[in-house]
């Protein structure tokens, strides 16, 4: 008899054991993976400080930039892309908020004037290099110098010269 009760008594804590475990699996959900300063800084590098002038969201020491990096974190956190994050921003703060702004309206003449103005460069010292390497042109026999003689004050001082 005492087997009996001390075998139950096993099986009914082994019963318990499993019981608590299934159990206190069933109440833990998934935790999602943290948010790490460097994917933040990641996103917050692409934008400016909506408050302060040219600085970079990311390194920004003002309080509204460090709610700013909690926001994006929050945000990534919920599962929010990239884009998403920095479109929730332009439409609170404009395009100015972006380091690399939209190529619309005028903001696409950043985008291809450089090119061309390099462009345009290039081939002025293309041709300005050219026109160094040319030698300078033979004076033709055609255009012969005008002579000494063919001045008539220049005739007089000779003549004048000449009698002396």
């Amino acid at each position: 008899m005492k087997n009996k009760i001390w075998l139950s008594s096993l099986a009914a804590l082994g019963f318990a054991v499993l019981l608590i475990g299934t159990a206190a699996a069933q109440d833990q959900s998934p935790t999602p993976p943290a948010i790490t300063d460097d994917q933040v800084n990641a996103i917050a590098r692409q934008m400016y400080c909506p408050v302060c002038e040219n600085t970079p969201l990311d390194v920004c020491p003002t309080q509204a930039c460090v709610e700013w990096r909690e926001l994006i974190r929050d945000e990534l956190a919920q599962g929010w892309s990239e884009q998403q994050i920095k479109d929730y921003f332009v439409q609170r703060f404009g395009d100015r908020v972006l380091a690399t702004p939209p190529a619309r309206g005028l903001n696409w003449l950043i985008y291809v004037i450089p090119p061309i103005a390099f462009l345009a460069g290039a081939v002025l010292l293309y041709r300005a290099f050219q026109s160094f390497r040319k030698p300078a042109p033979e004076p033709s026999a055609e255009a012969e110098p005008q002579s000494a003689s063919d001045d008539p004050y220049i005739e007089r001082i000779e003549e004048e010269l000449r009698k002396q």
